[in-house]
């Protein structure tokens, strides 16, 4: 772009781009207006070229929310610990599941999942065998086995109630983690995030939890914004204290 050339013209750019370097941004809100800025290699805002991942929408999901949680696991669960953490045979709940976008992807994943939801689920997903439909309220569910790896839910709610919901199963012990998004108002968006998070961060303190949480508007996000949310258990006297 004209811009860019510019930009290497001047010294200010290099020839060729260096994901070592810091990156300017540049975002246009008018004809001959922008804001200017730039971000250093450790803290880029994405590790995906503009900011887009390439994931290709799988033919046979139930629908296209499956990305937001594919995309959720490549930005905060880091790559050599997949087989760890998203591991064949664990055990995970979907909260408000229907048709099954997200169940999908722990399904991918040979996960065994409690689909928790009043609506129906995709016919292929049952078929697996690796599907428990319980139809049942998301806010009423309560896990019926003590070893949920993963909890993830992606319901149309108000934030405030689903960061509650959220929060009792990781202060109950009930999973070990949690992807969940909260769906922002039209007016006051960035206090509604800071204020869910923080009330989060404040009844997990209360309760004696060590947790890491981290939130992002995701490429495949819309009006709403990801967090996850792990639950870190330290080894007293040889084994885990799982408080």
């Amino acid at each position: 772009m004209p811009l860019r050339s510019a930009l290497r013209e001047s010294k200010i750019l290099l020839n060729y781009e260096s994901p070592e370097r810091p990156v300017v941004h540049v975002f246009f809100i008018a004809s001959g207006t922008c804001y200017v800025g730039y971000s250093l290699p450790e803290n880029s805002s994405s590790f995906y070229y503009m900011g887009i991942p390439r994931l290709k929408f799988p033919s046979d999901a139930p629908s296209r929310s499956t990305l937001k949680l594919e995309e959720a696991f490549h930005v905060f669960i880091p790559a050599d610990e997949w087989d760890e953490r998203l591991a064949s045979g664990m055990y995970a709940v979907d909260l408000g599941a229907c048709p099954g976008g997200w169940t999908y992807q722990l399904v991918q994943r040979s996960m065994m999942v409690y689909a928790v939801d009043n609506g129906p689920m995709a016919p292929s997903l049952m078929e697996t065998g690796q599907v428990m439909h319980e139809r049942a309220d998301g806010f009423k569910f309560c896990p019926p086995r003590t070893n949920i790896s993963w909890l993830v839910c992606d319901m149309v709610e108000k934030p405030l109630r689903v960061a509650n919901l959220m929060t009792d199963w990781l202060v109950n012990g009930w999973c070990r983690e949690a992807i969940f998004n909260l769906k922002l108002p039209m007016k006051k968006r960035y206090e509604e995030v800071t204020q869910n998070l923080a009330m989060i961060e404040e009844r997990l303190h209360e309760n004696g939890i060590n947790a890491q949480i981290r939130a992002r508007q995701l490429y495949h996000d819309r009006e709403e914004v990801t967090v996850h949310i792990r639950r870190i258990w330290a080894a007293v006297g040889g084994r885990r204290d799982e408080r």
